[in-house]
């Protein structure tokens, strides 16, 4: 589950973190209101969506410029608003559809000295969670990896005695902090590291990470995801949640405890296994095809999950094509059938369906297609399916 940047600070100062103060507001007046009440020369107005780049994204429905802006005034800072709410920003991150903005975050202006990078997310290769720091703040850090590796700073923190000062010393160093900054910066990643203890938060990124000239240490940004399947634990983090901000179709889906996400292709994937979902978009790929979706329906789904995953891969226009690839265990081929043939029947099926099925109760499933009376593409094996379904989607 991502959150704005302006709930991220939130979580942060409830740690320890320091941050700048600031104000939420979704109105322009709101937004005036708010830069009088912080009392700054400058204050900073900021673009609230789930993606990063807002600094470097631009409006393609207004000339509201960045998504992000420098305001001298309240009153400059209310006409920022008046071209930024409601309209649609375009980041590296949200792709050219882009994203509505319908919250912004009006900051105070800082004296900033030096910018710096500063992340927590899970290491897989080492199996711990990892401090990731690098004097390159402000920028892209997949670029900063990319062109300036020796840049990426990293201490694994030991899940045993959590984060120790000497961790922090090690990267405060590396960074070319000195004087009391180094102890502030110490006592700043121990408290994000209790955020994410505390949180179950699978990534914490500020980008940037400010020193002032005042010599004080603060979050400028705080981009934070939080792990789905540990939300039971944190209910107090559901209300931060934004529907808005999610694909409609895995707001859907997540109703029907549905694992989907959706990507960027023309074939339309219904899987029954994340592994063998996974295994299905890669001999897509290796097809010359481009998957739609990830979509596993899960080994104990009924006929009414599986009629609510069809219709969802019917709802993304860019589908060209369908591969349902199903292996029958604890599944059976029969419900798979049942629930695509009523799902189809509905909404109508208006697109190629490949249907490749194994398992339990396979000879059943395969028969109540066949009497079904709709155009269906039989494939023997998940190449065969995905050849097919390749060809299919290009017309052929």
């Amino acid at each position: 589950m991502k959150i704005h940047e302006y709930q991220g600070k939130e979580i942060f100062r409830k740690f320890g973190v320091p941050t700048p103060r600031g104000i939420v507001a979704s109105s322009p007046s709101e937004v005036e209101a708010a830069a009088k009440q912080l009392g700054t020369p400058v204050v900073v107005v900021k673009s609230q969506i789930h993606a990063g780049g807002r600094g470097k994204g631009t409006f393609k429905d207004s000339d509201g410029g960045r998504g992000v802006r420098l305001a001298r005034s309240p009153e400059e800072a209310r006409t920022f608003a008046e071209n930024m709410l409601g309209k649609t920003l375009v980041t590296l991150q949200t792709g050219p559809e882009g994203a509505r903005v319908n919250r912004l975050y009006v900051e105070e202006g800082l004296d900033i000295e030096k910018e710096f990078y500063l992340g927590m997310t899970l290491d897989r290769q080492v199996g711990r969670m990892t401090l990731i720091a690098s004097s390159e703040g402000g920028m892209e850090i997949e670029e900063v990896a990319a062109k300036h590796p020796e840049k990426i700073l990293r201490v694994s923190i030991d899940p045993a005695v959590g984060f120790q000062p000497y961790q922090g010393r090690k990267l405060a160093f590396g960074l070319g902090l000195h004087g009391p900054a180094v102890n502030k910066f110490v006592q700043f990643c121990a408290a994000l590291s209790k955020v994410v203890e505390n949180t179950d938060a699978s990534l914490v990124e500020i980008n940037p990470l400010v020193l002032t000239k005042q010599g004080e240490i603060l979050a400028l940004d705080a981009k934070v995801e939080f792990d789905d399947n540990a939300l039971f634990r944190h209910p107090e983090l559901i209300s931060y949640r934004d529907p808005l901000e999610e694909d409609p179709r895995e707001r859907e889906a997540k109703e029907y405890d549905l694992s989907y996400i959706s990507l960027s292709g023309n074939i339309g994937c219904m899987v029954n296994g994340a592994g063998l979902a996974m295994a299905t978009m890669d001999i897509i790929q290796y097809c010359g095809g481009m998957p739609a979706n990830f979509l596993d329906v899960g080994g104990g789904a009924d006929e009414k999950k599986v009629k609510a995953a069809f219709k969802i891969i019917l709802a993304d226009p860019n589908v060209k094509a369908i591969f349902i690839n199903i292996f029958g265990g604890i599944m059976k081929c029969d419900v798979i059938a049942d629930g695509v043939i009523a799902a189809a029947r509905e909404v109508g099926l208006d697109r190629p369906l490949v249907v490749r099925l194994e398992g339990t109760n396979v000879e059943l499933g395969k028969k109540k297609f066949a009497e079904s009376g709709m155009n269906i593409i039989t494939a023997d094996t998940m190449l065969d399916g995905a050849r097919k379904a390749v060809a299919a989607a290009e017309g052929k």
